[in-house]
């Protein structure tokens, strides 16, 4: 199944005009995500008897480690949010720990929310672009589609990635409207899965199609007994949220898709593995050769085949120093050890690595130790793409609420403050920051509810109310 497959019927049944063309792009960057462009990895050599022979170059696969590192820097389990409402902040996060509550799971409990937005966020680094689409299970719809609330109700988050991602509408770059795709085995047949989100007078419907695949072409079926075929959520908020590098887009200004955190790396990137390749190389062709005259080779006259020394009985061959010479004065045995250029070899990986951090955004790495204290351009491009990972979070969080409170009867404030806090401990020691903001407390810079909003993730009003609680003994919950 191809992105073009979805489209055309799009173009076809709904009066589109989509074009396909920016996907080729993506589909060149998740090959090397994957580790094997076969255009360039794959060559063929022509043998001494003008033979063919298949080659492939050694890969070190580093636009994977690039999106890997990007990933662990910016969506990780250290990523911590609050919410101004504990009803909001229960149905989310879930009561774990919470004095006077009995544990319980919340959405992102339920969908592993973290470790999956960590792999998200990989791939969307990958890819240019990722979204988080709302999933709602067990709803009480009507049989015109509408949505009533239910306490039986789910809400879980799926992920995918630019290949699926089809937008519809925009606005001031922002997707408004969109259609997203997945494949799914059902008893063998490939189904496909095609959901619309779409705008009709303020508030957002979606859309449910399902699909056979045959000969390349779709079939549509009727979708299974539990999805209906239109949902009209009521809710103002898309149920889905765009995940995307903070780079503007140098291959297509007007798509509101993104473009991979390497896109304009990847000629650093075959340099580095043309640089590992050599290196692989040498070691594979750098083992010692010996060279015999011909005088010294056997023929089997049964066989016709020639024999060297290795292959017969040691006593046929007596060692006589090396060098030795026929009456020709040619040499008999001739050793060559070729070198392995190791240190060449290193520096050469090492300078491309060094291309590849600068363009991918780390900074430029010299060594281990020069990394530790300059980090000063992998901080500032950090801070950078937290904006758009802030946003897409803020945005998915509201649709969850939306949905909780709507479509789940839960009673929370779907307008609660949102603040997210990235653990940023590859630039900061955190304890010796936090040291420091304790002096300023006591130097009157820093004032005690802003400590307690930055470390203990209140807000302002809660802040303020607990550094004027009587018998608190310190502002400091840690002392």
């Amino acid at each position: 199944m191809t992105i073009n497959t979805i489209i055309d019927y799009l173009n076809k049944t709904r009066g589109y005009q989509l074009d396909s063309t920016y996907y080729s792009n993506i589909a060149i960057w998740k090959k090397w995500w994957k580790g094997f462009d076969e255009g360039f990895h794959r060559f063929v050599e022509i043998g001494y008897d003008g033979k063919q022979i298949k080659r492939e170059l050694y890969g070190l696969k580093m636009a994977k480690k690039v999106c890997e590192d990007w990933a662990a820097i910016l969506l990780n389990e250290a990523t911590e949010v609050t919410l101004g409402d504990d009803k909001a902040a229960e149905f989310l996060l879930g009561s774990h720990g919470v004095e006077g509550t009995e544990d319980t799971d919340g959405v992102f409990d339920k969908t592993k929310f973290w470790d999956r937005a960590n792999m998200l966020g990989e791939k969307a680094f990958a890819t240019g672009t990722g979204v988080f689409v709302l999933r709602l299970k067990n709803l009480n719809v009507t049989d015109d589609g509408n949505v009533m609330p239910s306490p039986d109700a789910e809400v879980y988050v799926d992920c995918l990635t630019a290949e699926h991602i089809i937008p519809l509408s925009t606005e001031f770059d922002e997707i408004i409207e969109a259609a997203f795709w997945s494949a799914e085995m059902k008893r063998g047949k490939t189904m496909v899965y095609l959901e619309l989100h779409l705008l009709e007078d303020g508030l957002y419907k979606i859309e449910n199609h399902y699909f056979e695949e045959e000969e390349g072409a779709l079939k549509e079926v009727d979708p299974p007994e539990h999805v209906a075929p239109v949902i009209y959520t009521g809710s103002p908020v898309p149920f889905f949220s765009v995940l995307k590098p903070n780079i503007a887009n140098n291959i297509d200004e007007d798509t509101p898709l993104g473009i991979s955190v390497y896109a304009n790396a990847l000629d650093v990137l075959k340099g580095v593995d043309l640089a590992y390749n050599n290196m692989n190389k040498d070691f594979k062709l750098g083992g010692k050769k010996v060279f015999l005259n011909n005088k010294m080779i056997k023929y089997d006259e049964a066989t016709g085949k020639r024999i060297t020394p290795d292959d017969v009985a040691q006593q046929l061959f007596v060692t006589t120093g090396d060098g030795i010479m026929d009456n020709e004065g040619n040499k008999m045995i001739e050793e060559f050890n070729p070198s392995l250029r190791v240190t060449e070899n290193k520096d050469g990986i090492q300078g491309q690595l060094d291309y590849l951090s600068f363009k991918c955004g780390f900074g430029q790495i010299v060594t281990a130790t020069q990394y530790t204290g300059d980090k000063q351009e992998l901080l500032q491009n950090a801070s950078k793409h937290y904006i758009t990972v802030t946003t897409a979070l803020e945005h998915l969080i509201r649709a969850i609420l939306w949905a909780g409170k709507y479509i789940c009867g839960v009673p929370l404030d779907e307008n609660t403050s949102i603040k997210i806090q990235y653990d940023d401990s590859f630039v900061t020691d955190k304890e010796t920051e936090r040291l420091r903001d304790r002096e300023e407390v006591d130097r009157n810079i820093l004032q005690k509810w802003e400590y307690r909003m930055k470390w203990y993730g209140e807000d302002e009003e809660k802040a303020k109310a607990m550094t004027k609680v009587e018998g608190i003994g310190s502002y400091f919950e840690d002392e």
